[in-house]
């Protein structure tokens, strides 16, 4: 080993001994007589001397180095003098007074250094990512990730659960988002797909007798991104024979009751609490609700009938909702240039055609421009039913329960974090549970599956599954950690008559099934058990537990929101040859 110890080993107990230290130069400070160099590894930072009595040639050579210079020193440990201790480096009583330096890489000045305060734009982060990943916090992201990973390994290797590697390359299963697809060299016109998750291969696993499967799985969608999205992507995936979906969700809880004590100091009650899909909709207006706050929707589409306000009026009256929300308090936060913002935001962001607001005024009535339009009996319901008090701002939106669940998930999110109502450290964890089995596709004109086609309906609800689609629930669960999404699965269907069924719903005819699922199909034919499981995204949890508000910073190379790697140039050209090898031709868009 070049190196005795690393740069945030070091402490008292070690003055005195002689020691080899290798590292980055973090910073270089001539003192008049000494050079003091800051070496860093990911372990942390020591303070380097070279002093008088290193000799003219050391300390000439010391004063030559720069930042992010790759260097192995010799030295001696010894206290630093009185009152010079540095109580926030866990090496901060300590030097290394050095006799011997030895450069093992020069550094060009590099477009950013990994100690500076005010970070580039992420362009030039991600275009320099090693660079980026010397920055400390960058550094205890990797590895509170690793430290998360962990912890989910053991978890279910005590719990029984065998880890079992999936294929990466298979079969197109367009169901979802696009696939990304790999030409095949030795089956021209054939292509694998990279897997959007571990599905298909799970299921099997269940009826190949393995009854408690996880994996951390890569998956890879091609979809439009955001910040809390990447192309490729990090699952832990679960699967678990002969259980109903309490199993599932049990079993996730207790990963969750570890995750939040060893990493958070969280301590949780289980079961996590739980709230059915219309529940959170009504109430919400989102099927992952950030339950670290109030504000709850409230609906006054009855009251709307009443009023000689055309807007509510009208939209009760044609049946969709008029719903509100109770910013308590903000009446004098919120001016009118600022509502008027609020009106351009939910037109804008969620396609409303406006918001309709009032204050509470300090006798209790409420006011807005738009109030002589009510009466004042009528407003006191209103204010009754959204239990305003003085001071507080009322929202509304009237509009179809689509929109309005939108506008209002919006603004509740909005006015949430700008009102403050929330400690931004601390952690929620609940489950949304009964979602609809099926949505409605307009633009395809058929029923879509709200999860994937492979989702097992409630039971009492397969009645519909011919005559009423709209009203049956699937056996589905999604845990959300402070509004977020952090992982989602079913009961699966292990029938195979329903599977087909559900199958003939979604417009894939037996052909399809069998030129796509064939597999599957028959393997259910064999004695399939009941079945199910769930997948959460490593990359979000490690973002939420990590206090993290964009998923690129939980990943070491992550793509950009247009899917593109800078640091290699990715996605790339490549030589002609290779693709006269797959038998695949590049066509310009303007040529098709």
């Amino acid at each position: 080993m070049l190196r005795t110890h690393t740069c945030g080993e070091l402490n008292s107990h070690h003055v005195g001994h002689e020691v080899s230290l290798c590292g980055w130069v973090d910073v270089n400070r001539d003192h008049g007589g000494g050079i003091f160099i800051d070496l860093r590894d990911r372990y942390g930072i020591t303070q380097v001397v070279f002093g008088p009595d290193s000799g003219a040639a050391l300390l000439e050579e010391a004063a030559r180095l720069r930042p992010e210079d790759v260097i192995r020193i010799w030295g001696r440990v010894a206290r630093r003098p009185e009152g010079q201790d540095n109580p926030k480096l866990a090496t901060g009583e300590i030097e290394v007074r050095s006799h011997r330096l030895e450069v093992l890489n020069r550094a060009e000045r590099p477009p950013f250094t990994p100690r500076q305060r005010d970070l580039p734009n992420e362009d030039l982060r991600l275009r320099y990512r090693y660079l980026d990943l010397r920055r400390r916090e960058m550094q205890e992201t990797l590895i509170l990730r690793s430290r998360i990973i962990k912890i989910m390994r053991d978890y279910f290797e005590e719990h029984n659960f065998i880890d079992v590697e999936t294929p990466v390359l298979g079969r197109s299963t367009p169901e979802g988002a696009r696939d990304y697809l790999v030409p095949s060299r030795v089956h021209h016109g054939h292509f694998y797909a990279l897997p959007q998750s571990p599905q298909l291969y799970k299921q099997i696993m269940m009826i190949a007798g393995y009854d408690r499967y996880v994996q951390v799985a890569r998956c890879f969608r091609d979809e439009d991104l955001r910040a809390d999205r990447q192309p490729e992507f990090t699952q832990l995936d679960v699967e678990m024979s002969f259980v109903e979906a309490d199993d599932v969700m049990g079993m996730i809880d207790g990963l969750m009751v570890q995750l939040a004590k060893e990493i958070r100091g969280i301590e949780l009650k289980t079961p996590l609490p739980r709230l059915t899909y219309d529940e959170a909709m009504e109430r919400f207006g989102h099927d992952a609700p950030d339950l670290r706050f109030g504000m709850e929707i409230v609906d006054c589409t009855d009251l709307a009938r009443e009023a000689e306000f055309r807007v509510f009026r009208a939209v009760a009256e044609e049946g969709g909702r008029v719903r509100g929300i109770n910013a308590q308090g903000a009446a004098a936060q919120y001016s009118r240039k600022i509502l008027d913002e609020l009106t351009e935001y939910v037109k804008h962001d969620f396609g409303a055609k406006g918001l309709a607001w009032f204050r509470v005024e300090p006798d209790g009535k409420l006011w807005s421009p738009t109030s002589k339009n009510f009466s004042d009996s009528l407003l006191a319901k209103i204010a009754e039913r959204m239990s305003a008090k003085p001071g507080d701002l009322l929202l509304f939106s009237a509009d179809s329960f689509d929109i309005t669940c939108k506008v209002l998930n919006g603004l509740r999110r909005r006015l949430g974090a700008e009102l403050k109502l929330y400690d931004p450290t601390s952690m929620h964890f609940s489950w949304i549970v009964d979602f609809p089995m099926f949505e409605w596709d307009a633009e395809e004109n058929r029923w879509g599956a709200k999860h994937h086609p492979f989702t097992a309906p409630k039971p009492a609800d397969l009645q519909y599954l011919k005559t009423d689609p709209e009203r049956m629930r699937a056996v589905a669960y999604d845990l959300v950690i402070n509004g977020y999404e952090a992982g989602g699965g079913t009961i699966r269907i292990h029938d195979n008559q329903v599977q087909q069924e559900v199958f003939n719903l979604l417009g894939i005819n037996e052909e399809t099934a069998r030129e796509r699922f064939g597999f599957l199909l028959d393997a259910l034919k064999f004695g399939a058990p009941p079945h199910g499981g769930i997948a959460l995204g490593i990359d979000r949890v490690v973002m939420l537990f990590g206090g993290l508000d964009n998923i690129r910073d939980c990943i070491a190379f992550p793509k950009t929101q247009k899917a593109s790697d800078l640091m290699t140039d990715a996605p790339g050209l490549v030589d002609p040859k290779q693709l006269r090898e797959l038998g695949v031709r590049v066509v310009r868009a303007d040529e098709k």
